[in-house]
């Protein structure tokens, strides 16, 4: 169920706007982030080497290791060791 929100949730990012996040998961494992866009929030799980584009009228992210930090859906993330680095 958690991949066909993710696919459905990139789906959505790509049709909707030109401008939106991308991330990719570098590590070997599932990485999940916590997307809250208007007021409500979505679990993404990121499959190892899987980029996918979302948050495009920005939003609220928690990382794999709790961090919450704010995008404004122009941001490239890149998911490595556990930890994500906005590029």
């Amino acid at each position: 169920m958690l991949t066909s929100l993710a696919a459905a949730i990139a789906v959505l990012a790509v049709g909707g706007s030109a401008l939106a996040a991308s991330v990719v998961n570098k590590d070997s494992e599932i990485r999940t982030l916590i997307v809250t866009e208007g007021g409500s929030k979505t679990k993404l799980a990121l499959h190892p080497g899987e980029t996918v584009e979302f948050c495009p009228n920005g939003c609220f992210v928690t990382w794999p290791n709790g961090d919450l930090e704010a995008l404004t859906g122009s941001e490239t993330i890149e998911i490595s060791g556990g930890v994500a680095r906005i590029k």
